[in-house]
């Protein structure tokens, strides 16, 4: 049939529900993701430690497998708050490396290729797309984080009966200090993203914020004898926040509300940023 013989024939099939509409862009993002080896193999080494740590707490619960070992050794492997802290900091390292890799491919190819106008000329707004871009970068970094966190606890809760129902706070810290995690992460990797164009730049970029203010803040305590420099650190905040749950002694010097306060202007601040980058128009000088 001929091209102009053809009607215009409206879509009659299922619609999709208005609150979930923004789910189409992680879906897609989500294949392309798994397509690079190197995000594959680095969450598939994520979950090396965990598997570690749970034949540990198989281990400490059965006393008889450390008749041999020396009776202080024995009170040293404990799984406490210490350990849960051990665990939580390698976990993050790998969040990390993980929203490095995936972050700044979300926005920057949009902006590259002008494809902001097309996605805005659909119902679908700018909260929805930011939010839509950033639940990759939180799926992915909830499989590295409190999701492994909370099977550890539920292991030992199972292998000793009562632990789990008197150590609740450890397993708020474990959910409430990782959710502060990837919302730093995704908004640092989000806004990277929309003013860096280059994704090796990008990834590059996060790695270099992350790892530069822990220096920064090590120099300024260094010399200038005040911990104020902590409250440009993301990491020192959240290790802060988690030793506050896990009952773990943190010399950083920076009280949680005020860790807790850092946390929500830095990540006001990079809420401001993608919205100067995410509009539905582009100025072309």
């Amino acid at each position: 049939m001929a091209v102009y013989k053809r009607g215009y024939r409206r879509y009659d099939g299922p619609l999709t529900g208005r609150w979930a509409r923004f789910l189409v862009l992680p879906r897609y993002a989500w294949r392309r993701l798994y397509q690079q080896r190197l995000v594959l193999l680095l969450t598939m080494l994520a979950f090396v430690w965990p598997l570690l740590c749970a034949g540990f707490i198989y281990l400490t619960n059965h006393a008889e497998l450390l008749q041999g070992l020396d009776r202080d050794f024995r009170q040293f492997i404990q799984v406490n708050g210490q350990f849960f802290s051990i665990f939580m900091y390698v976990q993050a390292g790998f969040a990390v490396f993980l929203a490095a890799l995936a972050g700044p491919g979300l926005i920057a190819p949009d902006l590259t290729n002008n494809a902001l106008p097309l996605y805005f000329c659909r119902p679908l707004s700018r909260t929805e797309y930011v939010l839509g871009r950033a639940c990759l970068i939180v799926f992915l970094l909830s499989f590295v984080t409190w999701v492994p966190g909370l099977l550890i606890y539920g292991i030992q809760g199972t292998l000793v009966p009562g632990w789990a129902m008197s150590h609740l706070r450890i397993a708020a810290g474990i959910v409430v200090g990782s959710v502060l995690w990837i919302a730093i992460l995704t908004l640092l990797a989000l806004a990277l993203s929309a003013w860096v164009r280059w994704k090796l730049v990008a990834g590059g970029l996060l790695l270099g914020v992350m790892f530069a203010t822990t220096g920064f803040a090590s120099a300024v305590a260094a010399v200038m004898n005040t911990s104020a420099g902590f409250y440009l650190d993301p990491a020192a905040m959240v290790a802060v926040i988690y030793g506050n749950f896990f009952d773990v002694e943190m010399h950083a010097g920076i009280g949680t509300p005020g860790a807790c306060l850092a946390l929500v202007a830095m990540s006001g601040f990079c809420v401001w940023l993608l919205s100067k980058k995410i509009r539905a128009f582009q100025v072309v000088r």
